[in-house]
């Protein structure tokens, strides 16, 4: 109501046509799906543009911007595109004047460019007052024959010119310079290909019609990209080329230096790196994943690169492994990528994905169709001026009787008439005799008349000889691509690598080959430590911290083992799990580590009893195993290579029986097991047969009822004669070192001889452990004390002997095991030290050495003494 109480007049709204809003919704996103496809978002397969780029390049071709001409303002080129042909703003055709001028976009580009267009680093460009800009030579061939109604022109967006609706595309754009878009529902991405590849391609389909795919990829490689890299394998290629889609992994290119004035360190160079990848977005990301530890063997990263090219550093820290960090680079960042390829482009109105035959078939079937519009063109055009010419010629033949009319003629359309009656003339002839000059009536004019007309009969000959063989057409493009590939043709940037990857790398390719110390605990934690952590005292002294083991736990086993290596791992219920050395956690030197129970499957009161290290399954060594009631078993060690998560059966138990040690054996090694009360037995291992995989064995060791086995070695066939000794290891920390040649080779499942006296002040026997000269020893304690200890300062004793004090015990503690340190592996710590210290010398203080010193300050409220002690020798 208004105001004054009156009735509001009604609104004039037209006409309403009630509708289904989902048929309305379905119907108008249809039309503006069909286009974004059509006019914006994919090329069409004939000329390889989009209707912005095709806009864009007729309009430089309007204002005449040739190779050869001035450049222009790109604010004008721009203006001019949007006021003629693409009105959707300057600020949206800009960016593609951009790109088409950018050389790490476009593999040729289109346009040639003055002032700043953009860099790979992604500064964007200048504004577009500032820039100039011209056609390329590509581009002109890409125009080439416009003007011969070569194809068909329709009207602009407000009807006032008119566009062509293609080009003539002379050069292979689509092939060449691939594309990329996003339309409703669909996307495409061509990649570049390498332009004397792509006529190659051309003339083998051109000179055999039945070619296949795999002859057509012997001649297109793959993808050539603007700023090269190295495409890993053909196969991706392959399914892209045969089936119109694939993906393809690519990687940068780089080299190893020496880090100028920096000894001993190491840095990867980076020269070419992936296709449509920025250089800011790949240190960004370097940064990113060094901060959150997902690579730590970077110290710095910096850009070098200049106008000649791409130089990224990545300097490495001292002694890094550079495959090892280029591996985790090209998993974690964009230095490797996936390249993705969608062959859709428009085909006949329609979205269609083709393969690479398919795209050399729509240039081929576009190009033949340009040359006959063309020469139907020109066939026209000599036809009509050979009409010209045979008038021109009557009228040279009766040039008294033509002037005699024109003279009496009132006008000249009366002398056209009369012309045209006279000798039965069209009025195009008769135009072009009133329009005649005198000079033309001269003997040398009426020459070359005659010499034009017959060139003009034999141009139209050769022209219709053209139309009718199609040979002729395909010789034409095959002119042409020599021409193209003359003057454009270059060489591959983009290397195709044989190694087929997936994109996926195995972890063991990121990880460093080292020497770790790996440490399990009677209660089930495990971990691991580098070698150089420990490093050799004298025989005698207190040690270091090697475990910060949990109230009631001990140190239970500590062997050496590569990151790489495998660790089979047996439990009290005879059953074997799988592990990587780097699957463990690592921790430091007092670290307690973690629960095994965390990493591998274990059923309800099932505990990790021992562990083996493996460097590979071969088929020559067998597993010997040694349970606790002096039972042997020999299985093949490939039988053990294909374990489950939740764990395999290794071998069959007795009741109230354990395996105490497992070991790795060959054909002509010999057996010895030692038993608490210092006996051992020494067999052949030919003296046990092989046994299946869930076998329960045969007697090893004939027992006391007070006895039980605590070790199992496996001795070399030749340890009699290089000097193996074992070293024999007791309850409170005395023991010796012994020959092997002092422990005959007999039988098994006797009681065997005498190992080492056991007194009261030795305790009983915990571990027989065999060494050579040259390799060193790591005592534990059951407290979690190691003493690392040069095996040459022990002198080897008899078997007979109670032996010597091996490490000084606090009065509440107990030795618990003993591990062999080897020679090789020795070596290996020594070049891990070098540059940071040498190692301290057998038998000096080991708190000379700044890593064990800081060790003990650490562990003074623990009470540990690192002083040696050289106490009770005893035989």
């Amino acid at each position: 109501m208004t105001e004054t109480g009156s009735e509001p007049p009604p609104m004039n709204i037209g006409r309403v046509e009630p509708r289904l809003i989902e048929r309305e919704m379905s119907e108008s996103y249809l039309t503006y799906a069909l286009s974004v496809i059509h006019s914006r978002a994919l090329p069409d397969v004939r000329d390889g543009l989009k209707p912005s780029q095709r806009r864009i390049l007729v309009a430089m071709n309007d204002l005449r911007l040739r190779p050869n001409s001035k450049y222009r303002k790109c604010a004008n080129i721009a203006g001019t595109t949007s006021g003629d042909y693409h009105p959707h703003g300057e600020s949206v055709i800009y960016p593609t004047l951009v790109r088409m001028a950018q050389k790490f976009s476009l593999r040729y580009p289109l346009v040639d460019g003055q002032g700043n267009f953009g860099s790979i680093d992604g500064d964007p460009p200048a504004a577009m007052r500032y820039t100039e800009a011209r056609m390329n030579g590509e581009a002109t061939e890409m125009m080439a024959d416009l003007d011969k109604e070569t194809v068909d022109y329709q009207p602009n967006y407000d009807e006032r010119l008119d566009e062509p609706s293609v080009l003539p595309g002379r050069f292979p754009q689509l092939l060449c310079n691939g594309s990329d878009g996003i339309a409703v529902g669909m996307a495409t991405s061509l990649p570049p290909h390498n332009l004397r590849e792509v006529c190659g391609a051309i003339r083998a389909v051109l000179a055999d019609a039945t070619i296949d795919a795999n002859e057509l990829c012997k001649i297109v490689t793959g993808p050539d990209f603007p700023t090269g890299g190295i495409i890993m394998g053909r196969r991706g290629i392959h399914q892209a080329y045969t089936t119109g889609r694939g993906r393809s992994i690519v990687r940068s290119r780089y080299h190893v230096e020496e880090a100028r004035g920096r000894s001993g360190k190491e840095q990867l160079v980076f020269t070419e790196i992936p296709y449509q990848v920025r250089k800011i977005g790949i240190i960004d990301k370097i940064v990113e994943v060094v901060k959150d530890g997902r690579i730590t063997g970077i110290s710095d990263v910096r850009d070098e690169s200049d106008r000649d090219g791409i130089r990224l550093i990545v300097e490495l820290k001292k002694n890094e492994d550079p495959e090892v960090i280029v591996k985790q680079l090209f998993q974690f960042t964009p230095l490797q990528t996936t390249l993705s390829i969608i062959n859709l482009s428009i085909v006949d109105g329609q979205p269609r994905t083709l393969s690479l035959r398919g795209m050399v078939d729509a240039y081929i079937r576009h190009r033949k169709d340009v040359l006959r519009r063309r020469t139907r063109f020109l066939l026209r055009k000599a036809e009509e001026r050979k009409h010209i010419v045979e008038g021109l010629r009557i009228a040279v033949q009766n040039i008294d009787e033509v002037i005699r009319i024109i003279r009496a003629s009132k006008d000249t359309d009366e002398a056209k008439g009369a012309l045209m009656a006279a000798f039965a003339l069209s009025l195009a002839q008769s135009q072009a005799i009133v329009d005649m000059r005198l000079g033309r009536l001269t003997g040398l004019e009426r020459d070359k008349l005659e010499a034009e007309y017959e060139a003009l009969l034999a141009e139209i000959a050769d022209l219709e000889d053209i139309l009718r063989r199609d040979e002729r057409v395909v010789a034409m493009i095959l002119e042409d691509l020599d021409d193209l590939e003359a003057k454009y043709g270059d060489d591959r940037r983009t290397e195709i690598s044989a190694e087929e990857v997936d994109g996926s790398f195995d972890i063991e390719e990121l990880i460093t080959e080292e020497m770790m110390v790996v440490t399990f605990s009677r209660d089930g934690y495990v971990k691991r430590t580098g070698l150089d952590t420990y490093r050799a005292q004298g025989r005698g002294g207190r040690g270091v911290k090697g475990s910060e083991s949990k109230e009631g736990d001990a140190i239970r086993s500590l062997f050496i083992a590569g990151t790489h290596d495998y660790v089979l791992c047996f439990s009290n219920l005879g059953k074997v799990y799988w592990l990587k050395v780097y699957q463990l956690p690592e921790g430091g030197r007092t670290s307690k580590g973690r629960a095994i129970r965390n990493l591998l499957e274990l059923a309800a009161g099932e505990v990790i009893h021992s562990v083996l290290r493996v460097q590979s399954f071969d088929t020559e060594r067998v597993v010997v195993f040694a349970t606790k009631k002096g039972t042997v078993k020999k299985t093949a060690l490939e039988a053990y290579s294909r374990p489950k998560k939740t764990g395999i059966r290794a071998i069959a138990l007795e009741e109230e029986d354990e395996v105490v040690s497992v070991a790795l054996a060959q054909p002509g090694d010999t057996v010895l097991i030692g038993s608490a009360q210092g006996r051992a037995v020494r067999f052949d291992e030919q003296a046990a047969r092989t046994m299946g995989r869930v076998s329960r064995g045969v007697r090893g060791m004939r027992l006391k009822p007070d006895d039980e086995v605590v070790s199992m070695i496996v001795l070399p066939s030749d340890a009699d004669q290089t000097g193996v000794t074992l070293v024999t290891a007791c309850l409170n920390g005395y023991g010796k070192r012994t020959l092997a040649a002092d422990y005959p080779i007999k039988g098994r499942g006797n009681q065997g001889v005498i190992n080492i006296k056991v007194t009261e002040r030795n305790g009983p026997v915990v571990a027989l452990r065999s060494v050579v000269d040259g390799d060193d020893l790591m005592f534990i304690s059951q407290s979690g004390m190691i003493v690392r200890t040069a095996v040459d300062e022990m002198r080897p004793m008899g078997r007979n002997t109670q032996g010597v004090r091996l490490v000084n015990l606090k009065s509440d503690d107990a030795l618990v095991g003993i591990e062999a340190v080897s020679a090789e592996d020795l070596e290996l710590e020594a070049r891990n030290n070098s540059g940071e210290g040498e190692a301290t010398e057998p038998g000096t203080d080991a708190t000379t050495d700044p890593i064990v010193a800081q060790a003990a300050a650490e562990a003074v409220e623990d009470e540990v003494d690192t002083d040696t002690d050289s106490d009770g020798d005893e035989d």
